[in-house]
């Protein structure tokens, strides 16, 4: 099967989106302890199944719902008071240690970080954390720290990484939204193999102080939700800049942006990744998903054309800024010993590409931009195009424990041939939207990345909205959790 429309399962119901649940509370017909007290039940009563949190603040949360009760009773009225939604556990919340999916015993972080503090004055009650792969390095939330996070779809497989934990939490309907970050996919690629709408905006839409540079550069935020319009909602509540940002793109109206028609659009579709030399080629279903949305796009009235992007050598701008960006954050660990051996391989490589290495790779970000740009800008070829389209990923969702046990340089081979396409839009900075695709034989999701130029988040978003209304992906939910055979989850 190859398009939602071939599923056979709507799942549960489930609880409401994240513009339904703020639009519930507005308008007194539920409230934010309700609200809030619900999502914590989801939570816990999903740990041994899908493990998708690694931290819960329920006292916290609970307080805080009864503060927005008193606040939405007086009148007053913001995008997201008192809806619960999570963060992924690489975003500093004051009072909670940023464990980024390591082990070993961390401070509390003293502050909330720009993001988060753009949730609280929007009116969100953060219930907890996400689960995160170590240092959010591969396209699996698994570890030591915490066991494995699981794929509501199917709980065998890895709903993706780094943002896993958010994904499934969203997917499962523990929550209506949560914010993850993308550093080579890591928003984009869990939303793939979840069902959801994941969001890579510019870099600098969302603050990521107190990182002002997180990664080198490669590392975003971005929102988690089932439909377009709550992963605008919940862009628009944190997008801003901090005063220390180095990065800061004039403003976007996301949920203004999903309620636009795109207008006729030129959209190249792009079957090969960049350069990786593992030869990957999207897995059957994934092709068939991927070709069946194209459809959708030219029966609506876009003019789809196949095309290949000059991407060049731009992995020679990625890997040394990402492990820089590892080698960085793992310096900072109070026990080095106990990260994984994969990331201290990480560590002494970003060692060595530091400094001068990592500075030539910056530099070459500039012609980088003007080549691929190349591609959206009218030449005396013809027109440019307005949106590239390609597979999220190259195959479905792995099997849990498919990564276990290689070395990593191994690691990286696989996780290569699994996601070849995501990762060279964080080299250039620019945004893209996964979107459902559908689904393979076996009814696991996959996905399809919207990608433009920079600053064409208004854009992306007006077309995934358009599709989305055709495609009607948000019925589709992954069946009622149960007993899953096989180890336990931890955490």
């Amino acid at each position: 099967m190859s398009s939602t429309e071939a599923v056979e399962t709507t799942g549960p119901a489930g609880p409401t989106g994240l513009a339904d649940s703020a639009r519930e509370l507005a308008e007194g017909r539920t409230t934010s302890v309700e609200q809030v007290t619900a999502a914590l039940r989801r939570i816990e009563e999903s740990r041994s199944t899908l493990n998708a949190f690694r931290h819960l603040r329920a006292e916290a949360a609970l307080a805080e719902a009864a503060e927005a009760d008193r606040r939405l009773a007086a009148g007053e009225r913001l995008p997201l008071l008192g809806v619960p939604v999570a963060v992924k556990d690489d975003t500093d919340v004051a009072g909670m240690p940023t464990y980024f999916g390591c082990d070993g015993d961390l401070p509390a972080a003293t502050a909330d970080s720009e993001a988060v503090r753009r949730l609280r004055a929007a009116g969100a009650v953060i219930v907890g954390k996400t689960n995160s792969c170590e240092l959010g390095q591969w396209p699996f939330t698994e570890g030591p720290a915490f066991g494995a996070t699981r794929n509501p779809w199917h709980t065998g497989h890895t709903p993706g990484g780094s943002s896993g934990g958010s994904a499934a939490a969203v997917a499962a309907g523990l929550v209506p939204a949560a914010l993850g970050s993308d550093g080579a996919g890591s928003v984009r690629i869990p939303a793939a193999w979840t069902h959801l709408v994941g969001i890579k905006p510019q870099r600098g839409r969302i603050s990521g102080h107190p990182y002002t540079d997180a990664f080198q550069g490669l590392t975003v935020n971005g929102p988690l939700a089932r439909t377009v319009a709550d992963a605008a909602l919940l862009l628009d509540a944190v997008a801003g800049s901090h005063p220390e940002d180095q990065h800061r793109p004039p403003p976007v109206a996301a949920a203004a942006a999903a309620r636009r028609d795109p207008g006729r659009l030129r959209i190249a579709l792009a079957w090969r990744p960049p350069l990786t030399l593992t030869g990957s080629a999207p897995h059957p279903d994934v092709r068939r998903a991927v070709l069946a949305l194209a459809e959708a796009l030219a029966r609506l009235g876009h003019d789809v054309q196949e095309a290949r992007p000059h991407y060049g050598l731009i992995g020679l701008g990625f890997v040394p800024r990402a492990t820089a960006g590892i080698a960085e954050l793992a310096a900072r660990h109070p026990d080095p010993a106990l990260l994984d051996p994969r990331t201290r391989s990480a560590l002494r490589t970003g060692t060595r590409l530091g400094g001068r290495v990592v500075r030539a790779a910056r530099e070459r970000e500039v012609r980088q931009h003007r080549r691929i740009g190349g591609f959206f800008r009218p030449s005396r070829t013809g027109a440019g195009y307005d949106v590239l389209l390609t597979p999220t990923t190259a195959l479905p969702p792995p099997p849990i424990g498919r990564f276990d046990g290689l070395s990593a340089w191994r690691t990286d081979l696989a996780m290569t041939e699994a996601c070849p396409y995501a990762w060279p839009w964080n080299v250039l900075g620019w945004p893209g939207i996964n979107v459902p695709a559908g689904f393979t034989g076996d009814g696991l999701p996959v996905g399809a990345q919207l990608l433009g130029p920079s600053r064409s988040e208004e854009r992306l978003i007006s077309l995934a909205a358009q599709l989305e209304a055709d495609r009607r992906w948000y019925e589709h939910r992954p069946p009622a959790p149960s007993p899953r055979s096989g180890p336990a989850a931890g955490g």
